[in-house]
């Protein structure tokens, strides 16, 4: 059997499948007159999460449309893995016993790319009934500026040029943003739901910054601006599920159901995609209630909605203690130290121990309780229920991607809890600056046992093999070739040295490269 709005009629034929209960086609209709939730980034976590969200309110009877999905930049996510099956995709959630439940989505109303539908797309955001528009784009997908900090030449000509035929993603927002004020005039939310921290904030400031370029080049008039300022929000959010590459275990159980043609693939612009998302159960949402033109009940389907600074606080929580800090951890060392599986490492007595002291020790007395969602708890589910469920296929190749993008918030905020407080020294830290370290020692691209591996791709990587050049495993380190990386607060939030924090990271990272065998054996040393 094929994926395919034909094929789902036959409910025998997917047995041991929930599918949806109502008609995706006459959604579709109804999205089409009346469009309310468009989505840009059409890939994994929103397939399985924000996508079931709309299936269950759409199942409560509480909406009767769905999700016009877009992408900006990987246009064969829709021509390939989303027009092929329908607009459907099937949801697989791993559970810790082992036991897989298994949904076919069908919410999404439309699938669209900015390359070849972007007419059509600006003409949705003329629409008064559009509610919100959200984002998972990567935090990547928000950034103006290249590794050395400078505007990228697409920006710079967008900015020049003005609304009209923009190539970067976040100027093609603005102009349809700008179109819709002169087409109907009313307000709408822009509502980031990428993991990352102040997401909301970023995506404002990606907006109005090209805003301002064009308002100062006479582009764009003042009113189009205060319609940018005043009426379009930017509500924060924070988003949790962990959400695997499609997995060769899902894989083969969904072709032993029937299924045809559902291998993923990998697509020019190397995005490893599947008519199939696998994740895990655990999931949370949480949103800042900002919404000037309505929005769906989401609240109705398990999402929190909330002030921007219990947002803040649940994304601190999660972001710079309970979890993210923890996947970095375990990604660096864990290819450090050949493992391809987290659930794998968190039966390491070294690796479990890391993480387990740095969170409780070192993070958790900094941490602010938001009161929606227990730290504790959370912490606890953590490391012992989805961090070693045994199958999740997650990986510390997939986790270390970008790893230079995630430092400054998932322990720089910490070190500057520490700076700050009346009562406590940055210099008392051990294990975060031992994870820091530990991401030095894994650019060299070469595991514990001296052979090498392929580094994760991170738009620094080759800034940083250039300062690290000439380091080997095993030779002399010149700490002096180390400072332009330590000292560069746009890694860190902090410059180390000024911290204090430099010599210990420096101290660490020697006894890391010893030699083979040195990451155990240091990691046995400073973490029992």
């Amino acid at each position: 059997m094929k994926l395919s709005l034909q094929s789902i009629q036959n409910k025998d034929a997917w047995k041991g499948y929930h599918l949806p209960s109502y008609d995706p086609a006459e959604i579709a209709a109804n999205t089409a007159k009346k469009p309310q939730w468009m989505h840009f980034g059409s890939g994994n976590i929103f397939r399985i999460f924000p996508a079931a969200l709309c299936q269950r309110l759409i199942e409560q009877g509480k909406m009767d449309t769905g999700i016009i999905c877009c992408e900006s930049y990987d246009d064969e996510v829709i021509t390939k893995c989303f027009r092929p099956y329908d607009n459907l995709t099937i949801a697989v959630t791993l559970n810790a016993d082992g036991k897989l439940d298994k949904e076919v989505i069908g919410s999404m109303a439309d699938s669209l790319t900015i390359l070849y539908d972007g007419d059509k797309i600006a003409e949705i955001f003329k629409q008064p009934s559009l509610q919100m528009v959200s984002f998972t784009i990567t935090e990547k997908g928000y950034s103006l500026r290249n590794a050395k900090h400078e505007l990228v030449p697409a920006v710079v000509e967008d900015m020049a040029n003005g609304p009209e035929g923009c190539k970067s993603f976040m100027a093609q927002l603005a102009a349809m943003c700008i179109g819709r004020k002169h087409a109907c005039g009313a307000p709408l939310a822009l509502v980031s739901m990428d993991n990352c921290s102040h997401n909301g904030e970023k995506l404002q400031m990606a907006v109005m910054e090209i805003a301002k370029a064009w308002l100062d080049n006479s582009k764009i008039s003042a009113e189009d601006y205060a319609y940018l300022e005043n009426d379009i929000a930017f509500p924060w959010s924070m988003i949790d599920k962990i959400t695997p590459r499609p997995h060769p275990v899902v894989e083969k159980q969904l072709i032993e159901d029937g299924l045809e043609d559902i291998s993923p693939f990998t697509t020019t612009k190397h995005t490893y995609t599947a008519p199939f998302v696998n994740a895990e159960k655990t999931q949370y949402l949480v949103i800042e209630d900002k919404f000037p033109n309505g929005r769906p009940p989401l609240e109705d389907a398990g999402v929190i909605i909330t002030s921007r600074d219990t947002v803040n606080k649940v994304e601190k929580m999660k972001v710079c203690t309970c979890l993210n800090p923890l996947h970095t951890c375990l990604a660096v060392y864990g290819c450090i130290l050949g493992y391809t599986s987290i659930a794998e490492e968190m039966k390491d007595p070294e690796l479990s121990a890391f993480i387990d002291k740095m969170s409780h020790v070192e993070g958790m007395p900094f941490v602010v309780d938001p009161g929606v969602i227990d730290p504790k708890k959370f912490l606890d589910e953590v490391l012992t229920a989805r961090f070693p469920n045994p199958f999740m296929p997650d990986t510390p190749q997939r986790i270390a991607t970008d790893t230079s993008q995630k430092l400054s918030i998932r322990f720089g905020e910490t070190i500057k809890a520490y700076i700050a407080s009346p009562d406590r020294e940055a210099s008392e830290l051990n294990l975060i600056p031992l994870v820091l370290a530990g991401w030095l020692r894994y650019l060299i691209g070469v595991d514990d046992e001296g052979k090498p591996f392929d580094i994760s791709p991170d738009p620094l990587l080759p800034a940083m093999q250039e300062k690290l050049a000439g380091i080997t495993l095993g030779g002399e380190i010149d700490a002096e070739q180390l400072r332009p990386i330590l000292s560069d607060a746009s890694i860190f939030a902090v410059d180390l040295y000024e911290c204090g924090l430099a010599e210990k990271v420096i101290g660490y990272f020697k006894e890391l490269m010893a030699g083979p065998g040195a990451v155990r054996a240091t990691l046995k040393k400073y973490v029992h």
